[in-house]
């Protein structure tokens, strides 16, 4: 399922216009990002918690030539499934 599509089930299971649906979807996802990029979790109960996660620098190689090079830190995102979302899909 892409954007589009999630957008269409969202405005059909809830009565909305796709173009009101849209703009719900796109605050859902824009309030996780919010959230996220301040370093806060984002705790769905059944459905699960986003978070980020800090890496750190390390060194990595080049798989074309052998050498060592760097590898700076960064933040990346994550989502850890709920309870409620692993026993719908199983």
């Amino acid at each position: 399922m892409n954007k589009q599509e999630l957008i269409a089930t969202v405005a059909d299971t809830a009565g909305l216009s796709k173009g009101d649906a849209s703009k719900a979807v796109e605050a859902v996802f824009d309030a996780v990002t919010t959230a996220l990029k301040k370093g806060d979790e984002v705790r769905l109960v059944g459905f699960g918690t986003f978070s980020v996660s800090k890496r750190k620098a390390s060194t990595g190689r080049n798989p074309r030539t052998g050498e060592p090079m760097p590898i700076k830190a960064s933040s990346q995102p994550k989502f850890k499934a709920g309870k409620g979302l692993k026993d719908a899909v199983n």
